[in-house]
């Protein structure tokens, strides 16, 4: 009872900024080294100027130099940062893409509303891409040296991003899936969603309202909540598209029941997108988190430059009814996804390997996984 009357407390202005206890911990931190690839489990991460080490650095592009935005599959294991991909499939020679030597450069790539050059990780990893997907695609990385992709101003002023969707993090925690799975027919894992960090040991839904999140010494800040596209409703198993948990979702985490004035009623919101101020700065050393470490955090009562004439009404709603940015409106998502086979990622020694083991997604579905193989150095 003092625990959940602490809680109330501070959600209502009255307790400490800051708890003398954590508020959560640590329970998993991800990265998607090629956008819209299943998430790499890793016991600690670098934070760099545009969110963890690895992700989001690399994309496949089609032939007119747009992102492939569907969402596949993989998984990593530990070990020190590899040096090198390696992409294999059945039927298909591996194929070997050094993670930092400098290639050719391509022009306009675009992802959503940004466009700029890329380096190109050249014609082999063309072949093979275009060989896999059937159409003329490239893998390309990031040029971080001279290209800058802003977040949007109007939430994280002065941030940046390489190919991820809006922001350099996501966060979520294991009590808000668990309090989900508790009114869902089938419960879904948390890989639905995609976070960069996850956290466990608090109140379901509570994140949302979280202002200033502190971890290792690192301050993140909550900018906006995720309103989410369809890639919840995919099963990143076996790619077969279906309608939960969106649709229990809209029952109690949607723009119609949290934000009636809003013009898009449909969508729904997990987990709070985050910046590091720390990633501002130019130096590198003790930027970073670990699995474990304690979460710190005081409560946001505002967000989205709302001038703070919340009623108290409001701020007694039921707790998983909360949505922390309900005054400063949301992102606008490009639609148009394109759904392709799933790529896991496996790591041996020193090198990542991405195995194929479906095929691309179309009017006959997706293959069940199979088995990969044995990656080669």
């Amino acid at each position: 009872m003092e625990k959940a009357a602490g809680f109330l407390s501070s959600l209502l202005g009255g307790g400490e900024e800051v708890p003398p206890e954590p508020a959560a911990t640590v329970r998993s931190i991800l990265i998607y080294p090629i956008k819209s690839c299943r998430g790499i489990s890793v016991p600690q991460a670098p934070i760099t100027s545009t969110g963890f080490r690895w992700d989001r650095q690399w994309v496949v592009v089609n032939s007119k130099g747009r992102a492939y935005t569907q969402r596949v599959g993989g998984f990593l294991g530990g070990g020190a940062p590899p040096r090198r991909f390696l992409l294999g499939t059945p039927g298909m020679d591996p194929l070997k893409i050094p993670l930092s030597a400098e290639q050719a450069i391509i022009n306009d790539v675009s992802v959503w509303e940004w466009s700029g050059s890329a380096y190109d990780e050249g014609a082999e990893a063309a072949e093979w891409f275009s060989s896999y997907f059937g159409n003329p695609s490239r893998l390309v990385r990031f040029k971080e040296g001279s290209e800058i992709r802003p977040t949007n101003p109007d939430y994280a002023q002065g941030y940046k991003i390489m190919f991820t969707d809006c922001f350099p993090f996501l966060m979520a925690s294991q009590g808000s899936l668990d309090a989900l799975n508790e009114v869902l027919k089938e419960p879904v894992p948390m890989n639905r969603f995609r976070p960069n960090i996850l956290v466990d040991g608090c109140h379901p839904y509570s994140e949302d309202l979280w202002k200033t999140i502190k971890i290792n010494k690192l301050t993140f800040q909550g900018v906006k909540l995720c309103n989410r596209c369809k890639v919840p409703t995919i099963n990143q198993e076996n790619g077969i598209l279906g309608t939960e948990p969106t649709e229990t979702l809209l029952t109690f985490r949607s723009d119609e029941v949290l934000r009636p004035s809003h013009k898009n009623k449909r969508q729904v919101y997990f987990g709070q997108n985050l910046v590091c101020k720390e990633s501002l700065s130019a130096k590198d050393e003790g930027r970073i988190i670990k699995v474990g470490d304690p979460v710190y955090m005081k409560f946001q009562h505002e967000q989205g430059g709302h001038s703070g004439n919340c009623s108290e009404k409001k701020k007694k709603k039921k707790l998983t009814w909360i949505l922390g940015d309900e005054h400063g409106g949301a992102a606008k998502v490009a639609g148009g996804a394109v759904g392709l086979g799933a790529l896991p990622v496996a790591v041996e020694g020193e090198a990542w390997a991405i195995m194929v083991s479906g095929r691309k997604h179309g009017p006959d579905g997706w293959m069940e996984s199979q088995s990969a193989p044995e990656p080669h150095a």
